[in-house]
């Protein structure tokens, strides 16, 4: 019999999920509905006078090809930075499972970049491709490459790309490793028995057990993508060159910090919150489908 807890005051439970109620309202709800708010008026760069203007600040948007622009931008980044992030991760991922002597050791030299700030990842990649003194960027040269992502959009796009990916990896890592090692050995050694190779095995036995991981870390990723890579971006590359790698949360941060347009940087995040939503949505309607729980 499954046990229940039965609280004996109406009072406790409500009580018991406040704290992260009132986390959830002051730093989502709260801050959601201002960007509903300031998303249809017009203010002046100081903020001293407001004009109710509508829906002119989305409509602005709309015509705005730099800002349409960003919207291929930033599924191209995104894309990438799942796909890669979750394909490297769960090579890694296997690799350590099957390490014998020093795989503590292998795991903590893979756990470390967790640990890094996204502004300090952002910097140490631009260390390394720095034309012409960064490390990587000498050797590319040696090898016939001249890499300038100052220049090069493809460049940039590759350099932050490489950044997330690099700063994510561990985080996916470890779901990973904690879900081949929830695998029973007993399927696989069945598997084995019956003369399957490590590739059928992997593919047949240990992928669809692996489901549930791989979608939960497919949702995180997308969402770590659109907005948790805005530090990497800023530091490495500033959106350029030009505007080839301002995705659209660094296009909010740009138009309402530096431009100062406060009604459109708030339309650009409505918009932005509704894309993450709309597709969190889809994967949890279509894409779940395949999982095998």
């Amino acid at each position: 019999m499954e046990k229940r807890v039965r609280f004996k005051s109406w009072w406790l439970p409500w009580l018991l999920v406040a704290p992260q109620m009132a986390v959830v309202l002051v730093f989502f709800f709260w801050p959601a509905a201002q960007a509903l708010y300031q998303s249809v008026l017009s203010q002046d760069a100081f903020g001293m006078s407001t004009e109710f203007v509508g829906l002119e600040n989305f409509e602005r948007l709309i015509h705005d090809e730099t800002y349409v622009a960003s919207f291929q931008t930033t599924a191209v980044f995104s894309v990438l930075v799942a796909v890669i992030g979750l394909s490297v991760s769960l090579l890694l991922a296997v690799m350590a499972d099957r390490v014998i002597k020093g795989a503590g050791f292998y795991k903590t030299l893979l756990i470390w970049p967790y640990a890094v700030a996204p502004v300090v990842a952002g910097v140490l990649w631009l260390f390394m491709f720095a034309s012409p003194f960064g490390t990587i960027a000498y050797l590319l040269r040696l090898l016939g490459l001249e890499w300038n992502h100052l220049l090069n959009p493809n460049h940039a796009m590759a350099l932050i790309v490489m950044a997330a990916v690099w700063k994510q990896i561990s985080y996916n890592f470890l779901f990973f490793l904690a879900g081949l090692q929830s695998i029973p050995r007993s399927l696989i050694e069945a598997a084995a028995i019956d003369g399957a190779g490590f590739w059928r095995r992997f593919w047949t036995i240990v992928f669809p057990l692996l489901s549930p991981t791989t979608f939960f870390l497919l949702v995180i990723n997308i969402v770590y993508a659109f907005f948790d890579t805005f530090a990497i971006i800023d530091a490495a590359t500033q959106g350029g060159p030009g505007k080839s790698t301002s995705i659209l949360v660094y296009r909010v941060y740009y138009d309402g910090f530096k431009a100062l347009d406060m009604g459109g940087s708030a339309a650009q995040s409505v918009v932005l919150m509704a894309i993450v939503i709309g597709l969190t949505v889809i994967q949890f309607r279509f894409v779940e489908k395949k999982v095998q729980y």
